[in-house]
Formats: C-alpha cells, structure tokens, sequence
C-alpha cells in the first residue's frame, strides 16, 4: 500500500478525527469542487511524504486531508446514487461492470 492509500484509509476508518477550522461543507449558496478537493488532498499526500514539515504542521495537514477524503467520498456516494436513480428511471435496475477492453 502506497503511503497516499495509507493516508486516505486512515481517513476512511479515523472518526475521532477533530474538525479542522477549515470547513469542507458548503453552504447552499456554494458548489462543492471535487476536483479541487481533490487536488488539494494530493498535494497534501506529496507535501506530508516530503516529511519536511514540523509535527503539528503534519498533524494540521493530516487532519485537513481527512477532511477532504470525506467530503470527496461523500461527493462520490452522492453522485454514484444518481446515476443509480437515473438508471432505473430508464428501466434498467442494476449497473453493470465497467468493462475497459
């Protein structure tokens, strides 16, 4: 497992985790940006494997990113439900296997 998997399993199973000052939840009025997110994630993963930060400094970045692995999965859940409704609207009542051939 790369450290960058590490990080965001951790995220996954962490939930005594703090939040951060930094809120990920928008409000109505705002749009949440997944690739921006997770952008942001990915330069915290290389910024933490760089292992040039102070300990709390790594522990604040840490904390960010959790954040944002949720907010990015929860994106992901959200839109992955629909294209769930979506598909049975249209008749079809599973999603079948993404198929890369």
């Amino acid at each position: 497992m790369t450290k960058k998997e590490s990080i965001i399993s951790k995220a996954n199973t962490n939930s005594d985790t703090k939040k951060p000052t930094q809120s990920i939840k928008k409000t109505a009025d705002e749009h949440f940006n997944f690739e921006a997110s997770f952008s942001e994630l990915e330069k915290i993963v290389e910024t933490l494997e760089n292992g040039q930060l102070s300990l709390e400094q790594s522990l604040d970045d840490f904390e960010r990113g959790i954040h944002l692995t949720r907010a990015c999965q929860d994106a992901l859940n959200s839109a992955q439900q629909k294209v769930q409704i979506l598909l049975e609207k249209n008749g079809r009542s599973s999603i079948e296997a993404f198929s890369q051939t």
